[in-house]
């Protein structure tokens, strides 16, 4: 497998054409939950087409990475309130650990001057990992629950066994110190 240097990649916006590939690599990618996250919390198939259109109705804003005419790589931010949400995070199986997931985070990040939160499953230790290497930072679980209530749409069970992580913005401006 060629390293993502290697590749002739692009990261761009999604287009409405790109929705069934978007659903195809959440699925694909969101295998590495199943048997890791609470059984009443998978779904088989993790995340259906109408669910991905309901998010981007709500804002969700995807891009993708994009090699040899394929998408690889989905990452969506989304504007909530006064922050940023990175949301749906996925790579396709077989493209991981080549950088295409940090080269999202980085063109994504720089796009916005906002705070930024990311939610993820607390069992999914390999996504945290990768949070924290490019510079998220995860809050108390006091925070973490009234930020998962303030800022997104998730049953109390999700927020039960969710974590989330914090930029450097967020920490400065709220004046907390870093986890």
């Amino acid at each position: 497998m060629p390293d993502f240097a290697e590749i002739d990649a692009a990261v761009r916006p999604c287009v409405e054409a790109d929705v069934p590939a978007i659903v195809e690599i959440i699925n694909d990618a969101a295998e590495a939950y199943r048997g890791v996250i609470p059984a009443d919390r998978w779904h088989d198939p993790y995340m259906p087409e109408a669910e991905l259109c309901h998010e981007i109705a709500d804002g969700v804003v995807f891009w993708g990475c994009e090699a040899g005419g394929r998408l690889i790589g989905v990452m969506g931010l989304q504007d909530v309130k006064d922050v940023t949400l990175v949301r749906h995070a996925y790579v396709r199986t077989h493209a991981r650990r080549q950088g295409i997931g940090g080269c999202l985070m980085k063109t994504l990040y720089a796009t916005t001057e906002r705070p930024t939160l990311i939610g993820t499953w607390a069992a999914a230790t390999w996504a945290i990992d990768f949070y924290r290497r490019h510079g998220f930072k995860p809050v108390d679980r006091d925070t973490k629950d009234r930020l998962l209530k303030t800022y997104w749409s998730i049953p109390a069970r999700q927020v039960d066994t969710s974590v989330v992580l914090a930029d450097e913005r967020w920490w400065r401006t709220t004046g907390q110190s870093r986890g």
